[in-house]
């Protein structure tokens, strides 16, 4: 790994309606506006609904974004209706690996909104630039700072939501020099058991989550800057009720060096080296939960050192972008089983059995202007993965269901994109099509009797599946007038060796309560499709509307229904401003799904729709000082309802009413 390390360095020097019933991208990186927090100390709030919303809640509001929810934490996001096996999911270019076996902690759960300045995301093969994947990328970029504006700034953030009893404190503190800078923010959420609609109580959705970085930043002369960071983030006693255990901790840090050289040639803009390093920890257990047949322990431990170098350059009509990059992982989850008779014999086992992974990787990209008007883009991208079985005793488990398994594997992936775009006056076209490929996760190559609660099926990895191929399409318009703006986009992906379980009645379940045990397997392809479309009207300036609408379509090759494909969907909204007020109303809902996968545990999901009402005021008490108030009521008519994505049906909030408090100064100079 130093060996890799060294020499990537030395190349380079160095992202229905308001009720159901109760029941007991693109060619360029997509820019979230309503997900950006512009920086701590400047509190640009406008762009959110909700200004101490969880990165979750922002995420749900992305376009071809959707949530797995299993509780009040930790929601597991698909991008193009594909899952985080198929997407690339990175902060600031880092890889980090969650270290559950069952996803109770994607990456976006270690991270918080006090962390990030933007969200980029991008689809199909335009978010292969850190590594292969099959539906795109969700980058989380964390906050940049620079050494223009010498001094002090910080704000503090207070926030209360009803249901939930939900508290969040959140602070900042920044100082710049013209040669360094040093920025620390800490961020503290804590929810009891929320309750759904008609005030139905869901048990086991409490946690309690802490979130503390610093970055600290040296500038060496004009050309070249040294950056540092570190972020601890941790949970503890979270809840999970679609699932049979909770969490008792969740823990990460992440930690890197960056080094920027800027203006390195007159053809080469910049030059970015990262090395990083993250640790994930992971405890499930079911201490808390009545009437437990069989008391587990499920530890799970994520290690991960990288490095990426980039390279941007720019040549007449060429705009070049180099990247290479290279990680090792280690994943290793357990389970420990303690029967209730203490004369029985404890049982233990390797779920993830100790999986080494190292990767290599090269992406590079060229795009050209052919014309004022036109441009086009050809991107590849090439990798090499070797994992191998550490464990020698979880290797031997998995040798009983595949005798001649060897310990190690070795894979190359490759991607391949091309894009034009025409824009003229007030419109824009953009066209892409590309190739990608992607290799099994550890869960479906090495899983060892992972039980899954949605379908009720324990499931044991398959390591001699192929990689997962995909061919995709993308048409994108977009028109804007003086008060008009309107956008919509078509995206089809047509995936070969579909990873996927599968039943195999000849192996006995290990989980209590389970319907029988899938294999891994690869269906010979699926089909996917994603239409969205956007207006935003204007009429005056201090009233802005907006609609959106989103469809999507998945099958096998059989016309079989793929699990976790989203129904219509739409979101409408009404916001009034008038100096330093804001009022928003807002409908958001989706159709009725009975496209579902009854092979996998989905059944009809019904329609809802839900009012929503925010009210915000800013002022400035001094010069440097200003506070920003906002407070509204989600859910008005307290709506039961949950979604296609909620893990086991598992209810939504109900009416939530919230409020935040946010203080903020800047002493810094605006001069340079």
């Amino acid at each position: 790994m130093k060996t890799i390390i060294i020499i990537c360095l030395a190349v380079f020097n160095t992202f229905h309606l308001f009720a159901q019933d109760t029941i007991p991208d693109s060619l360029f990186n997509i820019k979230l506006d309503e997900v950006v927090v512009k920086s701590k100390a400047l509190i640009n709030y406008n762009k959110q609904s909700k200004p101490l919303s969880t990165l979750d809640e922002y995420l749900e509001r992305a376009p071809n974004i959707s949530l797995v929810k299993r509780g009040n934490y930790a929601w597991e996001p698909m991008l193009n209706n594909m899952t985080t096996e198929r997407i690339n999911v990175t902060i600031d270019g880092m890889h980090v690996f969650g270290a559950c076996t069952d996803k109770m902690d994607p990456i976006t759960s270690y991270v918080d909104v006090s962390n990030l300045s933007e969200i980029n995301v991008t689809s199909g093969q335009k978010g292969s630039v850190y590594g292969p994947t099959i539906g795109g990328a969700i980058e989380l970029t964390q906050t940049k700072h620079d050494f223009c504006h010498p001094g002090w700034s910080g704000n503090i953030d207070m926030g209360f939501e009803s249901n939930a009893n939900l508290y969040t404190i959140g602070t900042a503190l920044k100082y710049v020099h013209q040669k360094f800078f040093i920025n620390t923010d800490f961020m503290f959420r804590d929810a009891g058991n929320y309750k759904a609609g008609k005030r139905t109580t869901v048990p086991f959705s409490q946690y309690t989550k802490y979130n503390i970085s610093t970055t600290v930043g040296w500038k060496i002369n004009d050309k070249n800057t040294l950056q540092s960071s570190v972020i601890f983030d941790r949970a503890k006693d979270v809840g999970y009720p679609a699932l049979p255990m909770d969490v008792s901790k969740a823990q990460a840090i992440i930690a890197s060096v960056q080094h920027t050289i800027e203006n390195v040639h007159p053809i080469i803009q910049n030059i970015e080296t990262k090395i990083y390093y993250n640790n994930v920890q992971h405890i499930m257990d079911d201490t808390k939960r009545p009437a437990v047949p069989i008391h587990m322990d499920m530890p799970g431990l994520t290690n991960t050192y990288g490095m990426y170098s980039k390279m941007n350059i720019e040549k007449g009509k060429h705009e070049i972008n180099l990247n290479i990059n290279t990680y090792h992982n280690q994943s290793k989850a357990e389970m420990t089983m303690y029967p209730k008779d203490t004369s029985e014999q404890i049982m233990f086992m390797y779920t993830w059995p100790d999986i080494r992974t190292t990767y290599v990787g090269a992406y590079l990209q060229d795009k050209m202007y052919l014309h004022t008007n036109h441009s086009i883009s050809y991107a590849a991208s090439i990798g090499y993965q070797r994992t191998k079985i550490a464990s020698e005793m979880g290797l031997n488990s998995l040798k009983i269901f595949y005798p001649t398994l060897a310990p190690n594997k070795n894979r190359a992936v490759m991607g391949t994109s091309f894009a034009y775009a025409f824009q003229k006056k007030n419109a824009e076209l953009n066209l892409s099509f590309g190739y990608g490929q992607r290799t099994p996760s550890v869960s479906e190559a090495y899983g060892f009797y992972l039980f899954n609660s949605f379908d009720k099926y324990d499931y044991i990895g398959n390591p001699f599946l192929k990689n997962e191929q995909s061919i995709e399409s993308e048409i994108k318009l977009s028109y804007s007038i003086s008060k008009i703006k309107t956008q919509t986009s078509l995206s089809y992906f047509h995936i070969y060796n579909y990873i996927i379980g599968k039943h195999n009645p000849t192996l006995l379940p290990m989980t209590i309560g389970a319907s029988g045990v899938r294999e891994y397997t690869a269906l010979k392809h699926v089909n996917l499709v994603h239409l969205d479309w956007s207006l935003e009207y204007k009429p005056i300036q201090s009233i802005k509307t907006k609609a959106y609408f989103k469809y999507s379509f998945g099958q096998d090759y059989q016309k079989q229904n793929l699990p976790l494909i989203s129904p219509f969907s739409y979101r409408f909204s009404l916001a009034y401003y008038y100096k330093g007020l804001e009022l928003e109303l807002s409908v958001d809902g989706a159709a009725k799904q009975n496209k579902y996968s009854k092979t996998y545990g989905e059944d009809l999901t019904k329609a809802y729709a839900l009012l929503h009402f925010s009210a915000g005021y800013f002022f400035t008490i001094k010069e440097h000082h200003r506070i920003y108030i906002k407070a509204g009521i989600e859910n008005i008519v307290d709506t039961y309802y949950s979604t296609f994505s909620d893990w086991n049906n598992i209810p939504r909030k109900g009416r939530n009413f919230f409020v935040n408090i946010s203080f903020a100064f800047d002493k810094a100079s605006k001069t340079k």
